[in-house]
């Protein structure tokens, strides 16, 4: 089987670090950080601190790409993934794998557009919220990387290679046999309780405890849940069942990704969310009200931050 030796990463953010880290720890020569110049210099001068430890990473930027990869990790935000796929354009051979652990449900297909559905993998990152201030990162090491074919009843080569560098790295990964549904069910989780944290400024422990702030994250799940089956996915009568009972194991003191954005008075991803929910709504004639209202909600918390 060939071999995975030559890793790019495309985000050094709060779940891009932890990938970053592993991979460094298990072996640095392998890995290579993709920057823009400006991130380059900086990262130079104030590298990453990761669980109280500092780490100097290999650095390149898209002008100084000199040979392809064999696998490529695109952990940016949404709203960084077009540039992304405009910057690993050198790192992109004929074996390339390329991994997108971005939210929501479209990344891979806009990354198949432009390079080939051979190549992507579909993936997700699950697991505790890493908690980011400036450029130190505190993790506490629960997670998973979800990926594989949409069909994984029989493994693909490049899923297969991927299986086996991670087992090497000893990166955490389950392989679902049907890959739609276990990505439409990570949807969900974000459409639910991150918009509902955004706007309730609520911790994993506020919906555990409070049974009005958890049905407004179930009530935004529930329009996502009809808008899957809309789309074919099976199985969906499951998915707020084990969302659920995924969020009552959340560390209670936690915050979800997107309330740490508008903490920081960072832009949000609301519009691969709630705007996603509601284009599909439309699509399908089904009606999504509470999409509807947190999507504008959102909008006004990022307008407001915008501003500030």
């Amino acid at each position: 089987m060939e071999e995975i030796k030559n890793i790019i990463l495309c985000g050094l953010g709060a779940i891009g670090s932890i990938y970053a880290v592993n991979f460094s720890q298990y072996d640095n020569n392998i890995l290579k950080i993709l920057v823009d110049k400006k991130r380059f210099e900086k990262y130079k001068q104030e590298p990453l601190i990761f669980n109280g430890k500092e780490y100097n990473f290999n650095y390149i930027t898209p002008d100084t790409i000199e040979n392809k990869a064999d696998l490529i990790i695109i952990a940016t935000k949404n709203n960084g993934l077009d540039e992304a796929i405009c910057n690993i354009k050198n790192c992109v051979g004929e074996k390339t794998v390329i991994l997108s652990l971005l939210n929501g449900i479209e990344s891979e297909e806009r990354i198949a557009q432009v390079y080939g559905k051979e190549k992507v993998l579909y993936s997700y990152y699950i697991g505790h919220t890493s908690t980011r201030k400036g450029r130190e990162i505190t993790h506490d090491g629960v997670y998973k990387t979800v990926f594989g074919e949409k069909d994984n009843s029989s493994l693909s080569k490049n899923v297969k290679k991927v299986k086996n560098l991670f087992d090497k790295a000893g990166i955490n990964y389950e392989i679902p046999k049907d890959m739609d549904y276990s990505r439409w069910w990570k949807f969900l989780v974000n459409v639910g309780y991150n918009q509902a944290s955004a706007v309730l400024n609520a911790s994993y422990g506020d919906f555990q405890k409070s049974k009005k702030t958890n049905t407004i994250a179930i009530k935004l799940m529930e329009e996502a849940a009809t808008i899957a089956k809309a789309e074919g996915v099976k199985n969906t009568e499951n998915f707020i069942p084990e969302v659920l009972s995924v969020i009552e194991k959340m560390l209670p003191e936690t915050r979800t990704s997107m309330l740490q954005d508008i903490d920081a008075k960072r832009q949000t991803e609301v519009d691969i969310f709630a705007g996603y929910v509601s284009k599909l709504g439309k699509k399908h004639n089904i009606s999504t009200p509470y999409n509807d209202m947190f999507f504008e909600l959102i909008k006004s918390i990022d307008e407001k931050n915008s501003n500030t």
